[in-house]
C-alpha cells in the first residue's frame, strides 16, 4: 500500500515537471542540442570503424588463402622468388579449373596521388596482379572502362580509388616509377578493400619497379573454407623456402586490428571530452528548473510529498532530454554520413584504404543509451538540491 502510494506521488510530480518543460524550452533546447551534438560525433567517429571494419570482413573470404614469406606480417615486407611462387601453384590442395589452378602471384607497391578533396598527395595501393586474380576474389567485375591489357602500361582502378583519388578517370594517363600508365577502366569488387587499389599486370609492374621475377604474395582458392592445413604441408614439404598461409580473412583482420583499436579510442576520447560539456548544459537546464520551481517543490514536500519522488521526478526530466538529444544526435549522424565515401591510412601498410561510413542501429542504440547517461549525471545533483532544500526556505521563495 506505501509503494503504491509513493508511485502515485512519483507520477505525480513528474507529470508536473514535464508539463513546465514548454515554459523551460530555451533551456532545455540548449540541454537536447548540447546531448544531440555530442552523441552525432560519438557516431560517426565509430561509424569509421564500422565502415573499415565492414571493407576489410567484404574482402576477407574462408576459402581464400594468402602465401607469404615466413615471419612477414603483410605484404611489404614479403618477397617470394619465382621457384617458390611455383612450389606454392604446384600444391595439390588448390581448386583447379580448366585453365589451371586458381592462384594468384601478386607484387604490391605504393604510389602516390592527389586526393580529390584536398590535392594533397596520398599513398594508395598499385597492386600487379596474376591472370586468375578477378576469379579468385569472385566479386570482381568492370563498371566503366575494360581491363588491362597483359604486356602493356595499363591499369584499372577500383571504384574507391578512382572516387577519392585524382588521375584515375578512364583514359587518363598517370606516372607511377616515372613510366607512364593509361586508366582503362574502373572495377568493383562487392565493396571490399580491393576496390582501394590500383591493379596492372604484375609482369610488367616487375619490370616497372626493377623487381626481376619476385614477387610478393600469392593468393590461392581452397577447396573448402579454412582448410589450410593440406597447404601448409605442401609448403613446408621443400626445406628451400620459408612460407607462410593464412586464409584472407584472417590476415586483414589482423591488417585492420591497428586502426579499428585507434578509431575507436579517439572516438571514445572526444565523445567523454564533449561529454563534460553537455553535462554542465544538462546541470544548467536542470538546476534552472530546480531554482524556477522551489515554492512548488516545498509546497509538494509540506504536503507530503518524498524527497525520493522529487529527485525522481528531476532524474525522469533529465533522462527525457538525453532520450531526445540521443535520437536528435542519431539521426544527424545517419542523415550527414551514413553511406558518405571517405579514405583514411592503413597503419599495416601505410596506405590508404577507402571505405563507406556505417551508421548501424547498434552504433545509434549506443549513441542513445550514451545520451541517457549524460542526462541522468546531469539531473542528478540538480535533484539532490531540490530533495535537500528546507521546506521553510521553499515557502519564503518569491
Amino acid at each position: 500500500m506505501q509503494s503504491r502510494h509513493r508511485l502515485r506521488q512519483l507520477l505525480a510530480i513528474t507529470a508536473m515537471n514535464l508539463r513546465t518543460l514548454p515554459g523551460r524550452l530555451g533551456t532545455a533546447a540548449v540541454a537536447v542540442i548540447g546531448i544531440g551534438g555530442v552523441v552525432a560525433v560519438l557516431v560517426a567517429a565509430l561509424s569509421i570503424t564500422e565502415g573499415f571494419r565492414a571493407a576489410m570482413s567484404l574482402s576477407g573470404r574462408e576459402d581464400v588463402a594468402i602465401v607469404l614469406r615466413g615471419g612477414s606480417s603483410d605484404e611489404l615486407s614479403s618477397g617470394l622468388s619465382l621457384e617458390a611462387v611455383r612450389h606454392v601453384m604446384d600444391a595439390p590442395s588448390i581448386v583447379q579449373d580448366a585453365d589451371g589452378p586458381l592462384a594468384s602471384p601478386e607484387l604490391y607497391v605504393i604510389v602516390d596521388l592527389p586526393k580529390r578533396s584536398t590535392g594533397t598527395k596520398a599513398n594508395v595501393p598499385l597492386r600487379g596482379v596474376g591472370p586468375r586474380a578477378p576469379a579468385i576474389r569472385g566479386a570482381f567485375r568492370m563498371v566503366a572502362g575494360r581491363p588491362f591489357s597483359r604486356g602493356m602500361n595499363e591499369v584499372i582502378a577500383g571504384r574507391g580509388a578512382a572516387s577519392q583519388f585524382g588521375g584515375l578517370d578512364v583514359g587518363s594517363v598517370v606516372y607511377f616509377g616515372g613510366t607512364p600508365w593509361t586508366v582503362t577502366g574502373i572495377f568493383e569488387d562487392g565493396g571490399s578493400v580491393s576496390e582501394s587499389e590500383v591493379w596492372t599486370d604484375a609482369t610488367v609492374l616487375q619490370g616497372a619497379y626493377k623487381r626481376g621475377t619476385s614477387f610478393q604474395s600469392v593468393r590461392v582458392r581452397l577447396p573448402a573454407a579454412g582448410q589450410t592445413a593440406a597447404l601448409e604441408r605442401h609448403l613446408e614439404a621443400d626445406p628451400r623456402f620459408s612460407l607462410t598461409a593464412r586464409t584472407e580473412k584472417a590476415f586483414l583482420e589482423s591488417q585492420s586490428r591497428v586502426l579499428i583499436t585507434i578509431v575507436t579510442t579517439i572516438g571514445m576520447l572526444i565523445a567523454i571530452v564533449m561529454g563534460v560539456g553537455a553535462v554542465f548544459a544538462a546541470l544548467n537546464t536542470m538546476y534552472a528548473a530546480v531554482a524556477s520551481r522551489t515554492r512548488e517543490i516545498a509546497t509538494l514536500r509540506a504536503l507530503g510529498f518524498g524527497a525520493a519522488a522529487v529527485v525522481t521526478s528531476v532524474l525522469v526530466e533529465a533522462l527525457v532530454l538525453g532520450l531526445l538529444g540521443g535520437i536528435l544526435g542519431g539521426i544527424l549522424a545517419y542523415v550527414t554520413f551514413n553511406g558518405a565515401q571517405a579514405s583514411t591510412l592503413n597503419f599495416q601498410s601505410f596506405s590508404q584504404i577507402t571505405f563507406a561510413f556505417t551508421v548501424t542501429p547498434a552504433l545509434m542504440a549506443l549513441g542513445i543509451v550514451y545520451a541517457l547517461l549524460l542526462g541522468l549525471v546531469g539531473g542528478l545533483l540538480p535533484g539532490l538540491r531540490a530533495a535537500r532544500l528546507p521546506v521553510t526556505q521553499g515557502l519564503r521563495e518569491l
